[in-house]
């Protein structure tokens, strides 16, 4: 069992400040221009709800049920009540948790963790149903959908939960899950990628295109994935499979291993959009506020609705 995760992390998760930027994100995505609604796609959902907006003065054209008799009893004026219609999704957020997830760059777990507790937040205040999962060699059980902003400990209950280690099967975690259709779903896959091949992410890839509803697939790494800062004899050791290689690491070999790791991104990109899957390879140096409301502004139904 790996142990869990450090005091000092689950307090830079959970703090105060974390929770007052979200809230303020939150704020800044209502505020935006660019973030509208994207024209949903066609669904036999009903989820839709009515949240109060505002007073309007009552004229005699209108249907005198929808006055408001107690502000008339107080007022003594006829106003009728304003509703916003709010369509109501389904929010699945996947989280890997894979070995490769925690190690040796702790600092993947936590923006994974961020962004989860983010997007969730984002689906409690905006009405939405949100479901919370975790992948590694299967995908897990659920806990029951969450709704309303009350749901929220639950979710920073079910992040400091989890436990990270072991393998990435991502064809059979993509293959096991199954959004419902019976309202509009969005889905987001908060992942490395690595799986038991460089080709297993793609093939993954096509599996998700099969999900109803919009998908986006946020791909972690860190800086040093990218461009290893190594030269001369190295040990190299999977964190999954736990087999050790050592080898002469030259110039050119870390010219070629970081030529390679880009096209691996591109090959991800590549994949996803020929399937209208949304990639978004996020970097954990990255400034936090920034990359997530670059996230929601590409085109997510989630942000179009807040």
């Amino acid at each position: 069992m790996p142990p869990a995760p450090p005091a000092s992390d689950r307090e830079e998760l959970f703090d105060s400040e974390f929770l007052d930027r979200l809230r303020a994100l939150f704020l800044r995505l209502r505020k935006r221009k660019l973030l509208r609604r994207r024209g949903l796609q066609p669904t036999p959902a009903t989820g839709v709800t009515r949240e109060f907006k505002d007073f309007r003065q009552y004229t005699a054209k209108e249907d005198y049920r929808s006055i408001d008799w107690r502000l008339f009893a107080r007022l003594d004026r006829l106003f009728v009540r304003l509703y916003e219609e709010i369509q109501e999704f389904h929010v699945h957020i996947l989280v890997d948790t894979s070995a490769s997830m925690a190690e040796p760059f702790p600092e993947k777990r936590l923006a994974s963790l961020k962004l989860a507790v983010a997007l969730a937040y984002m689906g409690l205040v905006g009405h939405h149903r949100v479901s919370l999962h975790s992948i590694g060699e299967r995908l897990s059980d659920p806990p029951p959908p969450m709704k309303g902003q009350g749901s929220f400990q639950r979710v920073l209950d079910f992040a400091s939960s989890l436990d990270y280690g072991g393998l990435t099967d991502l064809e059979r975690c993509f293959e096991s899950f199954q959004p419902g259709r019976r309202r509009y779903g969005v889905v987001f896959v908060i992942s490395d990628l690595y799986g038991r091949d460089l080709d297993e992410a793609t093939r993954a890839v096509r599996r998700a295109a099969m999900w109803p509803g919009e998908v986006h697939l946020i791909q972690v790494y860190h800086p040093w994935e990218e461009k290893p800062d190594v030269e001369g004899e190295i040990e190299l050791y999977d964190v999954e499979t736990e087999e050790h290689r050592r080898l002469w690491f030259t110039p050119a070999d870390r010219e070629r291993y970081e030529l390679r790791f880009r096209k691996f991104l591109g090959e991800i990109e590549k994949a996803c959009q020929s399937r209208q899957i949304d990639h978004l390879a996020w970097r954990t140096d990255a400034p936090f506020d920034e990359s997530f409301l670059k996230l929601l502004s590409r085109g997510s139904a989630l942000a179009g609705n807040q």
